[in-house]
């Protein structure tokens, strides 16, 4: 076993060591390489507050003008189809937090997500419940949220309060249901949220019910302008 200052120097050498394309499989290369970002992360038309994709020159989906969500802004840097999925799982299921640095990467290069960032007083990851917590080993919104912003991430402010039902499977309305009451602020630091601009962080948006579900929390503790970050939208399919 390495000894922790042995380990560190090593792992910083792997770092800097030439890598091969997880997509095209160029080598050297980055995890994922320009080329690759370039075609399969293309900047796209999105709603503002629920990103799914939009022709140009809307602003809105129909659905968040009649309902509106309770975020300000929602960014995300690329759709959830191929080679994202099974990158994300790499990352999300298979315990690789390497990847934590080039997802990161991406998010800052899509647009507006620099801005948000710059402007936000507050950047908070969607908390993982303690079980899922163990099984994973780490919470990738927040190993996401860490390299985004790491002098305003605050990992700590907004709580799981309880285990929920896998949300896969169920449909948009089922999946606010289950998600009711899951979260919450620390009591002890709750008026942390008063006034300010929060940025949530999460990996991959499929109905935003997980999203919007925390954002009511922080709505309702006072935040001020809340504006989600994420990955991968699951966007509907063509047709």
């Amino acid at each position: 076993m390495f000894k922790p200052w042995i380990e560190r120097p090593f792992s910083s050498l792997l770092n800097r060591l030439p890598s091969q394309c997880a997509v095209c499989r160029a080598w050297p290369s980055r995890p994922v390489c320009d080329g690759c970002v370039t075609r399969f992360a293309p900047p796209v038309s999105r709603c503002a507050t629920c990103a799914l994709p939009m022709p140009a020159g809307v602003a809105q989906c129909g659905d968040c003008i009649l309902h509106p969500p309770p975020l300000d802004g929602c960014l995300a840097a690329c759709a959830y189809v191929w080679p994202w999925p099974e990158c994300i799982a790499q990352f999300k299921f298979r315990g690789d937090a390497g990847w934590a640095a080039p997802f990161s990467t991406l998010l800052r290069s899509a647009p507006w997500v620099e801005p948000a960032l710059e402007q936000a007083d507050l950047v908070l990851p969607i908390p993982l419940a303690p079980a899922r917590l163990r099984e994973r080993g780490f919470n990738q919104a927040h190993e996401l949220a860490r390299r985004l912003a790491p002098r305003k991430v605050d990992a700590t402010l907004l709580l799981r309060t309880r285990e929920t039902t896998a949300q896969s499977g169920l449909t948009r309305a089922e999946r606010l249901r289950n998600l009711r009451g899951a979260f919450a602020l620390e009591p002890l630091r709750a008026a942390a949220v008063q006034g300010r601009r929060i940025v949530l962080v999460d990996d991959v948006m499929t109905s935003g019910a997980s999203l919007f579900a925390a954002a009511q929390v922080l709505r309702t503790g006072g935040a001020a302008h809340i504006t989600a970050i994420v990955l991968a939208r699951t966007d509907p399919p063509a047709g």
